[in-house]
């Protein structure tokens, strides 16, 4: 593994690269990145670099995000079968259905969402910002139509007072954490904060003492007095959270939380990728400027 971190180290200084690792890669993954984060995160942090190649480990979406905010820089997905289940329940043309039967309504979709479902949206959101946008930026809409997550969806209408158009995805991940699990892991760390994902149904938000995104966990532990959490999303970000908080304890509520496309990227795919520049990320002319105004609304809103 050592020769594999010094190949890598090699290879992003020769070519002046940058490696991305979402909070959900493997603890080795994300010990050789230069950034660890949230997806949107890190395509924001990329583009305000000078690195001229983004080596992002994590799914489809969302190196398909940062060419979006960096189109002009080459965009690495070591491993092109890494997807996301959730982001390929929608696709552009069932959108624009949507659209369709519902003309005066605005469009809103998670950032888990492919960059054609992107350009086909008024708005994006992530799970951190959801809330302040439905809640501000679109406070005098009338309609709104919220893509892809259902469970997301529903978070945020809990917390504005606002109903929604809503499509039936879910991330599968999330959804297979129950309340079981909760209640369980509670009997066993009475005095654990339970810090779950918006991404997890309503019963399972109901038992937490906390409903935060990847980076929102992270950002809320660092700061919190109390020393043990029991963490409610995939198990990836137990690394991190345990690196950087190394006096504090954290227990996952299921180990079997496990994203099997977040795991498909290793060291060896890593240091491929840069040696054959490759997977790399293209995306037609016409989408980048329609998927960035959706972004861009975003980023101004918050």
């Amino acid at each position: 593994m050592d020769n594999l971190k010094r190949d890598i180290l090699k290879l992003k200084q020769e070519k002046k690269a940058l490696i991305l690792a979402h909070n959900y890669q493997l603890p080795e993954v994300q010990d050789v990145a230069d950034f660890v984060g949230d997806s949107l995160g890190l395509s924001i942090a990329a583009s305000q670099t000078e690195a001229k190649i983004i080596v992002f480990c994590g799914v489809f979406f969302m190196a398909e995000t940062a060419k979006i905010l960096s189109p002009q820089k080459v965009v690495l997905l070591p491993d092109k079968e890494a997807g996301c289940p959730m982001a390929d329940m929608i696709t552009a043309p069932q959108l624009r259905e949507l659209k369709r039967l519902h003309p005066q309504a605005v469009s809103l979709c998670y950032v888990n969402t492919s960059a054609a479902v992107k350009a086909e949206c008024d708005y994006c959101c992530t799970s951190a910002n959801a809330v302040k946008i439905v809640g501000e930026s679109l406070k005098s809409v009338a309609e709104i139509i919220f893509v892809p997550d259902q469970h997301l969806a529903r978070y945020v209408a809990s917390q504005t007072g606002r109903d929604f158009i809503i499509w039936p995805g879910y991330c599968p991940v999330h959804v297979d954490i129950t309340p079981e699990h909760i209640e369980e892991a509670k009997k066993h760390y009475p005095q654990a904060l339970v810090l779950v994902h918006p991404e997890c149904c309503q019963e399972v938000i109901a038992l937490a003492d906390h409903v935060l995104s990847t980076e929102g966990m992270c950002q809320y532990v660092k700061n919190s007095p109390v020393s043990t959490f029991i963490v409610g999303t995939e198990v990836g970000i137990l690394h991190r959270l345990k690196k950087e908080n190394p006096a504090k304890h954290f227990y996952p509520v299921s180990e079997n939380a496990v994203c099997a496309d977040m795991k498909k990227i290793t060291l060896e795919k890593i240091v491929l990728s840069l040696e054959r520049m490759e997977y790399q990320i293209e995306l037609p002319e016409e989408i980048i400027p329609k998927a960035q105004k959706s972004i861009r609304r975003m980023l101004q809103s918050t």
